[in-house]
């Protein structure tokens, strides 16, 4: 079991991860969204983390990041970021803590949930935000957005998180051991 300091740490590793991937696509802004750089450390943070640190490092970090260094844009981006990594990490940690025992099947379906249930929050808020300002946000506009132009980020996801995850098994460092 991870101790409470481990976890902080830990965290704080992931809110710095989130700080610094984002830089290496910066050059190519569209190479960005394609890749989602943040979405990784805070899938991370809930699996290793647990729920509660996955949402708070989840919610801070494209904010944090937002005014740090002005991207992501505060308002609308950052702030429905926001709550769709918390909810990466919220459901990441909630669901992958809840196995009895960790294999590869339940990492993916882990993985998947939060994916999936993080984009319809990130469009829920979009649409309250959108509305408030009266700018349209269609079905057409959630699906383009938050699925097809997404695709190379979750690809690169269902490869990179499982793997990260069965190497910190590998090295007997993960929260369950």
């Amino acid at each position: 079991m991870m101790t409470k300091t481990k976890r902080l740490v830990t965290g704080a590793f992931m809110l710095a991860l989130g700080m610094v991937l984002p830089f290496v696509t910066m050059q190519i802004p569209l190479l960005g969204v394609m890749l989602s750089p943040m979405h990784i450390p805070a899938l991370l943070t809930g699996f290793l983390c647990g729920p509660v640190l996955g949402l708070l490092i989840g919610f801070l970090m494209p904010l944090l990041r937002s005014v740090l260094f002005g991207m992501p844009v505060f308002y609308p981006n950052a702030v429905s970021m926001a709550f769709e990594l918390a909810t990466y990490g919220f459901v990441s940690g909630f669901i992958y803590h809840r196995y009895k025992s960790q294999n590869i099947k339940k990492v993916y379906i882990t993985l998947l949930l939060s994916m999936l249930l993080g984009r319809i929050v990130w469009g829920v808020t979009r649409v309250i935000m959108l509305n408030v300002a009266h700018t349209p946000f269609s079905w057409q506009i959630f699906i383009t957005d938050g699925f097809i132009r997404a695709v190379p980020a979750i690809l690169l996801q269902l490869i990179l998180i499982p793997l990260i995850l069965d190497r910190l098994d590998q090295a007997h460092i993960l929260p369950y051991r």
